[in-house]
């Protein structure tokens, strides 16, 4: 809270209101009295003008093209850290001293298999069936098999979900692509990290065993810490609105699966390597610029420019480093889908029609590319962003359960419908 104060005019009367500021970023005018001083409220289509809730957890800043999580900045974290690490980091505040990293990630491991029940969930999809389709359905089954974590009001509890969640869902993930393709299901192995274990269980079948290779793991540990957290997004808002009616863990991250499902949300790095398969090859390039460069043409670029970050994202260049790694071990000889996104990178960086609109390349260009290449098809990609992201939809959760100030989230609306009317019998209507 600060001392100053924000004046509304409405006709002849006037009403103050305090305003709030946080550790970094914009102040906010608190408005809980509105309705209760003016008898209105505010209008703000898709909350972008409104502060829901007060965090510590992560912060953006669109105009200087920065993300910090608990202060930290992401590109630091990615470069020097690993995705359990930064875990820990989101759910407890603070960066873990030796012990506590190693109870954290032995807790983890020791939690990454499945109900064996749960096997048969699987088997009740199609084989068709979407990876997303099936991992919203597991996560929400799962309050049906771990009974002893759904009580919210326990704290010892609400920390056996969480640390549920971010230990099996890789298997979940993993178990869904493998029922995709027809392969038996791989179990965990303890002796891996986090994301060679992913990789061991997405890509190794009985007949042999798969190798995995330091560089491919380095880079989905990365895809996974740039992908933890993002502020009060779409996922995330949903996880706090359904958190707010004191659902169960799994239930709410499953509300969060199905809204990144959404292709205006999780499924932005699918887009963009479609619209690479769509160029084709590189000498089709110059047709597509021309076509995003044309105001007349629905045509756009995916996977440039992003809605938040009005200058560089900062996961992409932490993204764009990776994607070159991932392709120098791999190669893109016989790739033309990511020899046409070498190129396509490297105009947009150099035309001046996409630098002066800051049109950059972003993360979804780059993950989508570097899960291109490791194997996986297009349809998994948003589901390795929902295991991604689900730590931070927890800490988040964890966060409001925890806040004084909770609240069942109400939004209001501006009706414009019928007045009241009187019901007419059938026959004189």
């Amino acid at each position: 809270m600060t001392d100053k104060t924000a004046k509304l005019t409405i006709g002849e009367e006037s009403f103050e209101f305090p305003v709030m500021q946080g550790s970094v970023g914009p102040d906010v005018i608190d408005i809980r009295s509105l309705y209760a001083k003016t008898g209105m409220f505010t209008y703000d289509p898709g909350f972008t003008s409104t502060a829901a809730c007060d965090s510590a957890i992560t912060y953006i800043d669109g105009d200087k093209g920065e993300l910090l999580y608990r202060g930290y900045p992401i590109d630091q974290l990615a470069d020097k850290s690993h995705f359990l690490e930064v875990c820990f980091l989101l759910l407890y505040g603070d960066l873990p001293n030796t012990a506590d990293l190693a109870d954290f990630e032995e807790r983890v491991t020791r939690h990454t298999m499945l109900h064996e029940q749960m096997h048969y969930f699987y088997r009740g999809f199609r084989r068709d069936a979407h990876p997303m389709a099936v991992v919203c359905g597991v996560v929400g089954a799962m309050a049906a098999f771990y009974h002893d974590s759904t009580d919210i009001n326990d704290p010892q509890q609400r920390e056996i979900a969480s640390i549920r969640m971010i230990a099996k869902m890789p298997t979940i993930v993993a178990m869904a692509y493998k029922y995709s393709v027809g392969q038996p299901f791989v179990y965990p192995r303890n002796d891996l990290d986090y994301a060679s274990n992913f990789l061991h269980m997405c890509f190794s079948v009985p007949a042999e065993s798969y190798e995995i290779n330091p560089v491919l793991a380095r880079a989905m540990d990365r895809i996974f810490t740039l992908h933890a957290d993002h502020e009060q997004n779409a996922s995330t808002s949903t996880v706090r609105l359904a958190g707010s009616s004191d659902a169960n863990p799994f239930a709410c991250i499953a509300a969060g699966v199905a809204c990144l499902w959404g292709p205006a949300h999780g499924g932005a790095n699918e887009a963009a390597l479609n619209m690479l398969r769509e160029i084709g090859t590189t000498d089709r390039i110059p047709e597509f610029i021309a076509r995003a460069k044309d105001k007349n043409d629905p045509f756009r670029l995916m996977g440039f420019g992003h809605r938040v970050y009005k200058n560089y994202d900062p996961r992409a260049k932490v993204m764009q480093e990776t994607a070159r790694e991932v392709l120098d071990l791999l190669g893109v000889e016989n790739n033309p889908t990511l020899q046409v996104a070498r190129e396509l990178e490297k105009i947009a960086l150099e035309d001046p029609y996409f630098v002066d609109r800051k049109l950059y390349p972003n993360v979804d260009f780059y993950s989508g590319i570097i899960l291109d290449a490791i194997g996986f098809p297009t349809s998994m990609f948003t589901a390795i962003f929902a295991m991604s992201r689900t730590v931070g939809w927890i800490a988040q959760w964890k966060e409001m359960i925890g806040d004084p100030q909770k609240k069942i989230g109400r939004p209001r609306q501006l009706y414009q419908g019928a007045e009241s009317r009187d019901y007419a019998d059938i026959s004189s209507r």
